[in-house]
């Protein structure tokens, strides 16, 4: 498993693993197989899958540790990146398809719709995560990137309660993925607490000890 996570094939394999959900969108939307409403479900899925990438992005550095794979901490740059991708996907249904680009539409959806705030707040905070995920800016930001890209929680619990106040009878699912990123926060308070309170310098400098996502 180890040899296989530091290979090549294993950032391929997960590459198109993670670009099958819009591949199967694209290919349902081709053959008019995505039911009665195809937006609503467009919709939705890009709205799940970018949800479901924050959540695995955040789950990296858990897994690596339980696991004693340290070599997963490679994968969680792309998983980060896929989930802003999926939520780009998410905006643009709802700008382009829903709303055709009217900006009194989308502002008046924007202001009066709870659930569309939270949105729209939750994907405007992976922007910057997004933006600076390059080794570049990784050294550029130094102990700065570190902080700035713990707003990743804060995107993945607004996006949850996104999701909670979109669906209106079966709130199982948001339920759900919000008692997994309870989990994952609680992980991360007790590994705070359980961390000496100054870590080797080269942790600190290293660009590829702090891969995005963190």
């Amino acid at each position: 498993m180890s040899a296989f996570l530091k290979s090549r094939w294993a950032k391929i394999f997960l590459f198109l693993l993670s670009l099958l959900p819009a591949l199967l969108l694209a290919w349902g939307a081709y053959n008019g197989d995505l039911g009665a409403n195809p937006v609503e479900r467009i919709t939705h899925r890009t709205g799940t899958w970018a949800l479901r990438f924050l959540l695995f992005t955040l789950t990296i550095t858990p897994a690596r540790r339980l696991l004693h794979l340290l070599d997963l901490i490679r994968f969680r740059r792309m998983l980060g990146l896929f989930a802003f991708f999926y939520g780009f996907l998410h905006l643009m249904t709802w700008m382009w398809l829903d709303k055709f680009f009217d900006p009194t539409e989308m502002w008046n959806d924007v202001v009066k719709r709870r659930f569309i705030t939270a949105g729209m707040l939750a994907f405007s905070l992976m922007v910057p995560l997004a933006i600076t995920s390059t080794k570049g800016w990784i050294r550029r930001l130094g102990r700065r990137w570190q902080q700035l890209h713990r707003l990743i929680y804060f995107s993945a619990a607004i996006a949850v309660i996104h999701y909670y106040w979109l669906v209106k009878s079966d709130i199982r699912e948001p339920l759900f993925y919000g008692a997994v990123l309870t989990a994952l926060l609680l992980l991360r308070l007790y590994k705070s607490r359980q961390a000496p309170a100054v870590r080797p310098a080269v942790q600190q400098h290293s660009p590829v000890s702090i891969p995005p996502g963190s």
